[in-house]
């Protein structure tokens, strides 16, 4: 306005005078003085805003760039221990500063791989971005001290379990090590559903999520799927003396943990793929684009979701082969009660027939395995059982069993420790069963065998959260897509709890894709209903896979 021009007007005249009287001799008194009048001028034309300077903004990118040329030489120069910590420092600020669901995306991303390459120190690929993923967030929120962090039931069922497995930890009379380490194997599959529900803001960002819990397994399904056909494998592993094939193991190496690992992704793929056909089919958003591009996608998702049952299948694992019946009684419990209805009486058909005899009638590799499943289901004392070569295996597993009831007897409250079962084994082993396995073949009982009535309940009581709000999104979403995605998470659930009647699926860090699953299902309604998240540029993301969601 007028008054402020004025105002800068006279200053700058102010300034000027005095500017001008400091022309001439510069020694002595009056050298000083005139100094003095100069620096008075440079004032009052800073303050009337005639030498401010252009400021002008610098990529970020040309900073952080010019950051690691500085610290590249440092990081090839330095001793080892110290070249690791300023890269995992420099690893951590590049995360926080990009996103610390970069961090999500590499931890589910490497749990294939956490067995095949180790970095300095015997850490997995997985444990590095973990620690990588949580110090970036815990970067941004000091940064951001404004954002609120988000919780929810499942955030509080998780506490309880945490904590009963500490409280466990505390009582346990056997290695301390020991529990400590399984309870941080449980702290890092908190970690990534937490980062997850608190990183995971836009569709874009859930959409990677879904990828990558996809695209890990279809990789290791894959590598399963020639190990199968090739007969690439341990002699133990063949599925019969006259058969060159052998059972899938994928990278994960044990052939009921690879199983595990499929049922944590196959129903999520079925899901999706019938979400996009349905999608295809009925989206109006859909009725100019090419047939291409509407169906090319779907017979993608289809060929993924039958490698993945098809990897499960060649496992010949049963437990797997049980979790895989029970995921879809899962998923088809999701598409409405008639399906459930349905569902449930198939399953008790497909039971009596296989106890009546049934199995005969499959070939003789896939009948063995389906008899000794049908043994599985009847309960013993294995110290009252004559062992042959034929029940071997059947009456180990129990031995397994009771060693763990055992344990849960003589420890009702708070059990022997996590992942203390071996280290108790010795005290409640059943002649001549001397060796544990690590497990008591039954995750349920496991659970209570380690940390007791407590750490079971919590354990259930995470599970059945996570079924509850499972059950809410399902009424909460809107459009194919995302209710394909939220069935398959379902299934997804329904497989794991399944399996876990014969295994001990939270080992090998298959808790990360765990973790993930149970992260979508908490993000599926909140993202896919808020209003302007996925009006980014379809440029990257086909826009009606966002109007889908």
């Amino acid at each position: 306005n007028s008054g402020t021009n004025t105002h800068t007007s006279n200053l700058t005249t102010l300034a000027c005078t005095h500017a001008h009287e400091c022309f001439g001799p510069t020694w002595g008194w009056r050298g000083i003085m005139r100094c003095r009048r100069l620096l008075f001028a440079a004032v009052v034309l800073g303050r009337s805003g005639c030498m401010q300077p252009i400021r002008r903004p610098v990529n970020p990118a040309l900073r952080y760039g010019a950051i690691l040329l500085i610290l590249a030489p440092l990081i090839a120069f330095a001793p080892m221990r110290v070249a690791l910590g300023l890269a995992g420092l420099v690893a951590v600020a590049a995360l926080a500063w990009i996103g610390p669901v970069w961090g999500v995306y590499a931890a589910i991303l490497s749990v294939p791989v956490q067995q095949i390459v180790t970095l300095p120190g015997g850490t997995s690929f997985t444990q590095a971005a973990v620690l990588l993923m949580a110090g970036a967030w815990l970067v941004r929120a000091v940064g951001r001290p404004q954002q609120m962090i988000i919780t929810g039931p499942l955030f509080w069922a998780w506490l309880a379990l945490l904590g009963a497995l500490l409280l466990a930890t505390s009582f346990t009379p056997y290695s301390t090590s020991e529990s400590i380490k399984a309870t941080l194997r449980w702290g890092v599959a908190f970690l990534i559903w937490f980062v997850a529900v608190n990183s995971v803001t836009t569709r874009r960002t859930l959409i990677g999520l879904i990828a990558c819990l996809l695209v890990a397994p279809f990789a290791n399904a894959l590598i399963g799927l020639y190990q199968f056909a090739s007969g690439s494998g341990p002699p133990s592993f063949r599925i019969a003396e006259s058969l060159p094939f052998v059972r899938a193991y994928g990278t994960i190496g044990q052939p009921n943990s690879f199983a595990g690992y499929m049922n944590m992704a196959w129903p999520l793929g079925i899901g999706l793929a019938m979400g996009w056909t349905l999608n295809a089919k009925q989206a109006p958003h859909l009725a100019g684009t090419s047939s291409v591009r509407r169906f090319v996608p779907m017979v993608s998702l289809w060929l993924l979701a039958f490698a993945l049952c098809a990897a499960l299948a060649v496992s010949f694992s049963l437990g797997g082969w049980v979790g895989a019946l029970v995921g879809c009684v899962g998923l088809l419990a999701a598409l409405g009660r008639r399906w459930a209805i349905a569902a449930g009486g198939g399953t008790g058909a497909l039971l009596a027939f296989l106890l009546l005899g049934g199995a005969t009638l499959f070939p003789d590799a896939i009948g063995a395995r389906v008899t000794r499943l049908t043994g599985m289901l009847r309960f013993f004392d294995p110290a009252t059982v004559t062992v042959t070569p034929e029940n071997f295996a059947l009456v180990e597993r129990m031995a397994q069993m009771k060693a763990g009831w055992l344990m849960l007897l003589a420890h009702p409250l708070v059990g022997v420790g996590p992942g203390a079962y071996t280290g108790a084994y010795s005290d409640v082993a059943s002649a001549p069963w001397y060796a544990s396995r690590g497990h008591a073949h039954n995750f349920y009982l496991h659970m209570a065998a380690e940390t007791g009535l407590f750490g079971l309940i919590a354990y259930l009581a995470l599970i059945g959260t996570t079924v509850v709000l499972a059950v809410i999104g399902l009424q909460r979403v809107r459009g194919p897509l995302a209710r394909g995605v939220m069935i398959g998470c379902c299934g997804v659930i329904a497989a794991v709890a399944g399996h876990n009647l014969f295994e001990n699926l939270h080992v090998l860090n298959l808790g990360v894709q765990l973790s993930g699953i149970w992260a979508v299902i908490v993000l599926l309604p909140r993202v896919a209903q808020s209003r302007g998240l996925g009006a980014q540029s379809p440029r990257k993301t086909p826009s009606y896979f966002m109007e889908g969601l």
